[in-house]
């Protein structure tokens, strides 16, 4: 015994020392600790996403799904405007199909407040489902996230889960019950991540839950629901694919994130930049470059449409797990404060900041900001998104890169900045305030930053053409 542990000792160390030393695999990812400490950074990272299913169609097989689950009493969630469409037709017709027993909540609203988040819950603990359906965009998804949570758990009180500073950002610990996400829209990959954001109405700012446990089982990818979506829709969806991919591609890495975790429990969803979830914003970063303008100027372009709904999972694979920063970060507030905006094409009663928009009109000046660190990064992404680079100095990442968004924005008639949308530099202070909060995602930005510079980025977003 003692001889073949010395013979396996000795082979494990050859192959440390034959291990590839080339630049391709020298990354400082790749540079496992000898052995892991509970120091002040984190040495680790997790992988975590929703079980997926891709094809033009599938939706038919939601019935046969829930049958498998030995599913008896379903909650189906969606909205009022997709209550009377073919993707929600669709997922009825297979419920019926298969004598799925179901209650529809279509009460969902578009960006959920914590009232409207309550009200799901409400729903859900009287009905006592065994399951659940949600159909629509994030807001479908992520208040469905919510209602199956709080159900789960009937002592909680709902800030328990919501993230830190505002509310205890508690470890979830009670077992959830099977989630299918069925999106409508390509955009928050919300399908994928254990992430659900509303607009905490008192503070007029937007925060959230974040747990690996309220992921959904299953995502359902259908891309025949993404081809009645209409312009703005498609371009304000995938405005939030282009920061999740970008933001969660140059976070801050995993190994410079603190502090560690004492039990891998309390290891957040949002972790860092990390060699995994790069793959995904990359590749996501691509679909959007080729086909993001052809999925808005053309409704009937499927092959656009459908790349688009599966880059929304690929940069929702990536940026669940790594995380966003401060696009992200800004935006809450700037959705959360809203006056009097009412987006074209959005079938809605009340103001909203789509949450794409209110993502994208910051990203020139963030990543203008945040780019002296990893510059390379930066630089990549502008590569990608069409820049020419070849003569580019490292030194001039970020303004290439803001200078590429711009253009990118501006060829498909985005509005100029922060003012166009109704806010001006006397609303900057509020804008800070409401940022402040967000700390789950701004500390994963790259480079710290100090209530000034927050001040100096709503200002430098004002305007962006």
């Amino acid at each position: 015994m003692a001889a073949g542990r010395a013979r396996v000792s000795r082979l494990l160390r050859q192959l440390e020392r034959a291990a590839c030393r080339c630049p391709s695999h020298g990354h400082t990812y790749s540079q496992v600790p000898e052995r892991p400490t509970l120091g002040n950074t984190d040495y680790a990272f997790e992988m975590a996403i929703s079980n997926i299913r891709y094809g033009e169609g599938v939706t038919k097989e939601i019935g046969m799904d829930l049958q498998n689950l030995g599913a008896r009493r379903v909650c189906l969630m969606t909205d009022k405007n997709l209550s009377k469409l073919p993707p929600v037709n669709a997922v009825l017709d297979s419920l019926a199909k298969y004598g799925i027993n179901f209650q529809i909540y279509d009460n969902v609203r578009v960006e959920p407040t914590d009232q409207s988040f309550l009200d799901a819950i409400q729903f859900a603990k009287k009905g006592e489902f065994d399951a659940y359906v949600a159909v629509g965009g994030g807001s479908v998804m992520d208040t469905c996230k919510a209602a199956n949570l709080y159900a789960a758990s009937p002592s909680s009180e709902f800030l328990d889960y919501v993230n830190a500073p505002i509310g205890k950002g508690k470890p979830v610990t009670v077992p959830l019950k099977p989630l299918i996400a069925v999106p409508t829209t390509s955009g928050t990959g919300s399908e994928t991540t254990g992430v659900a954001i509303f607009d905490f109405k008192e503070l007029k700012v937007k925060t959230g839950i974040a747990s690996r446990a309220i992921k959904p089982t299953l995502g359902i990818i259908d891309p025949l629901h993404t081809l009645s979506m209409p312009e703005r829709i498609v371009a304000n969806s995938g405005f939030d694919v282009l920061c999740h991919a970008l933001e969660s591609y140059t976070a801050l890495p995993y190994n410079q994130r603190s502090p560690c975790p004492s039990n891998p429990i309390e290891r957040p969803a949002y972790q860092g930049s990390n060699p995994v979830s790069d793959v995904w914003a990359l590749h996501a970063l691509r679909i959007v470059a080729k086909y993001l303008k052809r999925a808005i100027r053309n409704p009937e372009d499927r092959e656009a449409r459908a790349n688009m709904h599966l880059a929304s999972a690929f940069a929702g694979i990536g940026f669940g797990n790594a995380g966003v920063h401060l696009c992200h970060g800004m935006s809450y507030p700037i959705s959360g404060l809203v006056k009097t905006y009412k987006p074209k094409d959005y079938n809605v009663d009340h103001s909203l900041v789509p949450h794409g928009l209110s993502v994208v009109l910051t990203s020139p000046a963030v990543f203008a900001f945040t780019a002296q660190i990893h510059p390379e990064r930066h630089l990549e992404a502008a590569e990608i998104l069409g820049a020419d680079i070849r003569t580019a100095r490292i030194k001039d990442a970020g303004l290439i890169l803001a200078d590429t968004l711009r253009k990118f924005l501006f060829d498909l008639n985005v509005d100029d900045g922060l003012a166009a949308i109704g806010y001006s530099k006397a609303d900057i202070p509020a804008l800070v305030k409401g940022t402040l909060p967000q700390e789950r995602v701004t500390k994963l930005s790259p480079r710290p930053q100090t209530e000034e510079d927050l001040s100096a980025l709503f200002e430098a977003s004002m305007k962006l053409y």
